[in-house]
């Protein structure tokens, strides 16, 4: 026999507001609309499968350290495999973004699914940047030096010192990661709870 949960019950709230917006059929559907096989979305499906790699290559590079990366021929080809896991990350990224914003992806109560993925591109290119800055090389020597005086014109360079290995290595491996993993995952969680946006009408299109 079933208990009567208590009105004021913040545990049960919470479960019953979760229950509405996140079904099991939502979570996983056996049936998905015809236009979801778009490319656009296919694009989308890829970026998170990059980004597996990338995490994946990445904390295999962050367990041995740069000195195995730099001088074990197996370091130098994970180092190589995380480096074009983040250009397929980006490039699909790419595409899936622009392809939302010519589909006009935040119509239909989806501005927030939207504007999320925005912000994963944003914190995604802080992401590369201390990456370039972690790989201990001339090239990573060039690109701090280039950019600590832009940095600084800014003001951020009294938080953020670009010549500081440990500080950029610890935002790469520790912070940025997280935030865009994390930001994902609500990104993905999204589309589950309010589904794609359907393409365009062309009267819809037509409207002034």
């Amino acid at each position: 026999m079933n208990e009567e949960v208590p009105s004021g019950s913040w545990t049960a709230a919470v479960r019953g507001s979760v229950a509405r917006r996140l079904s099991l059929e939502k979570i996983l559907p056996d049936r998905q609309p015809y236009y979801i096989g778009s490319w656009v979305y296919v694009f989308g499906v890829i970026t998170i499968a990059a980004l597996v790699w990338v995490i994946l290559s990445g904390v295999i590079l962050t367990f041995f350290g740069p000195q195995w990366w730099h001088v074990s021929a197996t370091g130098r080809f994970m180092n190589s495999l995380h480096f074009w896991s983040v250009q397929l990350f980006f490039v699909f990224m790419v595409l899936h973004l622009w392809g939302q914003f010519f589909a006009a992806g935040w119509r239909h109560g989806r501005a927030s699914t939207w504007m999320i993925g925005a912000v994963i591109f944003l914190v995604s290119i802080g992401a590369a940047f201390t990456g370039y800055l972690a790989q201990q090389n001339f090239d990573s020597q060039w690109i701090a030096i280039s950019a600590k005086d832009a940095i600084n014109s800014t003001g951020a360079g009294t938080f953020f010192n670009v010549l500081n290995f440990g500080q950029m290595y610890g935002l790469h491996v520790m912070i940025v990661p997280v935030a865009v993993t994390f930001l994902v995952v609500v990104h993905i969680v999204q589309i589950r709870m309010r589904g794609v946006v359907k393409p365009i009408e062309p009267k819809e299109a037509m409207k002034p």
